[in-house]
C-alpha cells in the first residue's frame, strides 16, 4: 500500500514553516527565515516546503493532502467584526492590514498552488488555528492520552483553549476569546518594555530575575482580573491593539508613570521591576489555568503549545507543583509548529488514521531541519577562503575539547538542523560554563545583544540531578529549573545591596556562565538516543575536566535567524570574535584565517531587534 504523504503550512502571520509527515512519521520541518536569512520570516514558506519534499524524496505531485494551520475567513472575520466595532479609530491599522488579506490571506489556494510549481491537484485543509497548536502537542508526545492546554496571542477568535487526546483524537473543549489573551498581554508589556513584539519576550522573561514584582497589584487590580480556573479578563481602554498601531495606550503610560521604553536605551531598576510583575501574573494564570485543566479533564499527563509555552519559567513552576504527574512541551510551540500540527491532525483526525505513541517522543530531537554532507561543508569553507583542518569523529570531538579548556568560544554546524526557536546542539554556540566572563563574553563579543540576557547550559542527561533540581529530561530547553545546592557559592559580602546588572558581578555557582541571578537555569538534556555527537562530546569534556556542562546558545548574532548551511555558519565565524568553527567534521580556528572580518557590514544584513 503507497505511503501518504502531508505537507502542512503556517504562513502569512509570524514565522512561517513547512512540514511533512509520511505515514503518521515526521519526516521533516523547517522555518522560511532559516533558507531567507530574514527573521521571523512571515510570506509563503516556498523554500521550506521544496526542503520538505526533497527530504522526503517527492515532488509536491506525490502529496496526497495539503493542510493549512489556520481558518483566514474567520480572522478576516474577527478583524472586520473588531475595525467595525472601534471606527473609526482603527482606519489606519485596517488600512495597513487590508492589502495584505486582498493579496495574500485571502487567496491561500493560489499562493499554495504557485509556491508548490502548479504541480498538486488534491485537496487542501484549514484547520483552526488552535486545533493546530494542540496537534502538534499531542500526536508526537509520549503519551497515550493527555489534558492539553494552548496559549499565544491569538488564533481566529481564540487566544487560549483546553482540551484532550486520546489515542488518533484531539478534542477541545473551552476557550477565551480575543481581546483578552496572555500572549498579547505579555507582548503589550515587551512592547512597553522597549523590545521587538513576537521576538523580545524572551528578553523580558531574562530581565524579570533582576527586579522585585512590586507592580504586581497595580497589574493586578487594573489591567487584568484573573479568575479561579485561570480564566481572565482585559480592561482593554489599558491596550491598543485591537484597531491602533501600539500594543498599549496612553492610559497605560499613564498607569505606569511614563512612554514606552525607546529600544536600544539602556534599561533601569523600574523596567526590570515590570518585568518581574508581569512574570509573576504570567505565572499565575498557567498555574491557575493547569490546575483546573487537572481537575476538569482527570488526565495525569498534560501537553501545552503555543507561543506563551515557550515561557520556561512558567513551564518549570507547573512541573515543579507536581499538578500533573508528566507534561510535554513542543519544542516549535510557536505559529512555525502550526505546520506539523496541521499536517499531524491531518492525517489522524482528517483520515482517521491510528496513532502509536512513542517514547521519548515523535520528534526525533526536533532535527528535522536540512543536514549537509563532509563534502558540502568543505565545498561551502572553502568558497568563503576559510582555513580549516578536517577530522573524523574521534579526533574533532578531542580538538573540541581542547578549544573549550582554553577558553575558546566554538560556533558548531554539524547534522541536521533544529525545528523551532531553541538551538539544542547542532547549531550552536558552545563555551565553558565554569569561567565567570564567558556570559558577557558571548553577549558583547559573538551575540550583540544587551548584557542581561541568560545562556543555557547543555547537560548530560544521566547527570542533570548533580547540577540542577531537576528530576525530568528536558531535551527541548523549555523547562526552568534551579541550579542544585552543592553547585551553589556563598554570596560575597554586601551582596544584598546590588541592584539590576550589578547583580551579574555576584558569582552564584561553580558554572556561573549559566546561573542567572535568581539561581535559575533554562536546562537542555542531552541524550546519547537523540544527539550522539552532542552527548559524545560533553561525555569527553566531563571525562577531562569533571564538567558535565557546556554553554549552550544559538549560532547566530542578535536580529539574524539561527544559521542553517556551512556557508552562514562560517559568515557568522568570520564577523564576530568566535574563536572557533566547527562544519561536519572541519575545524577552523579565528587565529589561522586569512579572510578580512567586515562587522559593522554583516551586522547591516540584519534589523537588530
Amino acid at each position: 500500500m503507497p505511503a501518504v504523504h502531508i505537507l502542512g503550512i503556517s504562513a502569512f502571520y509570524h514565522d512561517s514553516a513547512a512540514a511533512l509527515v509520511r505515514d503518521g512519521e515526521v519526516v521533516a520541518a523547517a522555518q522560511e527565515e532559516r533558507f531567507t536569512r530574514i527573521k521571523h520570516d512571515r510570506d509563503f514558506p516556498k523554500n521550506a516546503a521544496e526542503y520538505c519534499l526533497k527530504e522526503a524524496g517527492i515532488s509536491a505531485a506525490d502529496l496526497d493532502l495539503v493542510a493549512y494551520y489556520d481558518k483566514p475567513l474567520l480572522t478576516f472575520d474577527r478583524l472586520l467584526e473588531t475595525y467595525l466595532a472601534m471606527a473609526p479609530r482603527g482606519l489606519a491599522s485596517f488600512r495597513q492590514a487590508l492589502p495584505v488579506w486582498l493579496h495574500e490571506k485571502l487567496h491561500l489556494p493560489r499562493e499554495i498552488d504557485s509556491a508548490l510549481g502548479d504541480n498538486y491537484e488534491g485537496k487542501l485543509l484549514f484547520d483552526l488555528h488552535h486545533l493546530s497548536h494542540a496537534a502538534s502537542a499531542f500526536y508526537p508526545s509520549p503519551f497515550e492520552r493527555a489534558a492539553i492546554i494552548t496559549v499565544d496571542g491569538v488564533g481566529e477568535w481564540s487566544t487560549t483553549t483546553y482540551g484532550t487526546g486520546s489515542g488518533k483524537d484531539v478534542m477541545l473543549l473551552k476557550e477565551i476569546r480575543f481581546p483578552h489573551s496572555l500572549g498579547l498581554l505579555y507582548s503589550a508589556f515587551t512592547y512597553y518594555l522597549g523590545f521587538k513584539v513576537n521576538s523580545g519576550e524572551y528578553k523580558v522573561m531574562g530581565l524579570a530575575p533582576y527586579g522585585t514584582p512590586r507592580y504586581y497589584d497595580l497589574i493586578r487590580d487594573n489591567l487584568v482580573d484573573i479568575h479561579e480556573d485561570g480564566s481572565f479578563h482585559m480592561d482593554m481602554k489599558y491596550f491598543d491593539y485591537c484597531a491602533g498601531l501600539t500594543m498599549t495606550s496612553r492610559t497605560f503610560d499613564e498607569l505606569f508613570g511614563g512612554p514606552p521604553r525607546s529600544p536600544e536605551s539602556s534599561t533601569d531598576q523600574r523596567q526590570m521591576d515590570i518585568a518581574a510583575s508581569i512574570q509573576k501574573v504570567t505565572n499565575e494564570i498557567m498555574l491557575r489555568m493547569a490546575r483546573h485543566v487537572r481537575k476538569q479533564t482527570g488526565e495525569e499527563n498534560l501537553c501545552l503549545a503555543g507561543g506563551v509555552a515557550l515561557n520556561c519559567v512558567a513551564n518549570g513552576l507547573i512541573l515543579a507543583e507536581g499538578i500533573f504527574k508528566d507534561m510535554w512541551i513542543q519544542p516549535a510551540s510557536g505559529d512555525a509548529g502550526g505546520a506539523l500540527g496541521c499536517a499531524l491532525h491531518a492525517y489522524h483526525g482528517y483520515l482517521g488514521k491510528a496513532r502509536t505513541p512513542r517514547r521519548p517522543d515523535a520528534m526525533k530531537g526536533s532535527y528535522l531541519g536540512p543536514g549537509y554532507s563532509q563534502d558540502e561543508a568543505k565545498a561551502d569553507l572553502d568558497g568563503l577562503g576559510i582555513r580549516y583542518k578536517e577530522y573524523d569523529e574521534a579526533g574533532l570531538v578531542e580538538a573540541i575539547c581542547s578549544c573549550l579548556e582554553k577558553g575558546m568560544i566554538v560556533g558548531l554546524c554539524r547534522g541536521r538542523m533544529e525545528y523551532g526557536p531553541r538551538a539544542l546542539g547542532n547549531r550552536t554556540i558552545l563555551g565553558d560554563p565554569r569561567l565567570p566572563e564567558m556570559q558577557s563574553r558571548m553577549n558583547l563579543k559573538i551575540k550583540f545583544r544587551e548584557g542581561f540576557r541568560p545562556f543555557a547550559p547543555a547537560v548530560l542527561a544521566e547527570r542533570v540531578s548533580d547540577y540542577f533540581e531537576l528530576k525530568v529530561p528536558s531535551p527541548y530547553m523549555l523547562l526552568c529549573a534551579p541550579v542544585a545546592g552543592s553547585r551553589r557559592r556563598p554570596l560575597p559580602e554586601g551582596w544584598q545591596d546590588l541592584r539590576g546588572m550589578a547583580l551579574l558581578k555576584a558569582q552564584r555557582s561553580e558554572i556561573p556562565a549559566v546561573t542567572h541571578v535568581d539561581y535559575s537555569a533554562r536546562v537542555q538534556t542531552v541524550h546519547r538516543e537523540t544527539n550522539p555527537f552532542f552527548h559524545r562530546l560533553l561525555r569527553a569534556y566531563d571525562e577531562r575536566h569533571g564538567c558535565g556542562v557546556l554553554v549552550n546558545t544559538s549560532f547566530n548574532v542578535r536580529g539574524e535567524p539561527i544559521v542553517c548551511t556551512p556557508a552562514d555558519a562560517a559568515r557568522c565565524f568570520i564577523n564576530t570574535e568566535m574563536d572557533a568553527l566547527v562544519a561536519g567534521n572541519c575545524l577552523a580556528l579565528k587565529t589561522e584565517q586569512q579572510v578580512t572580518a567586515k562587522r559593522d557590514d554583516y551586522l547591516k544584513e540584519f534589523a537588530l531587534d
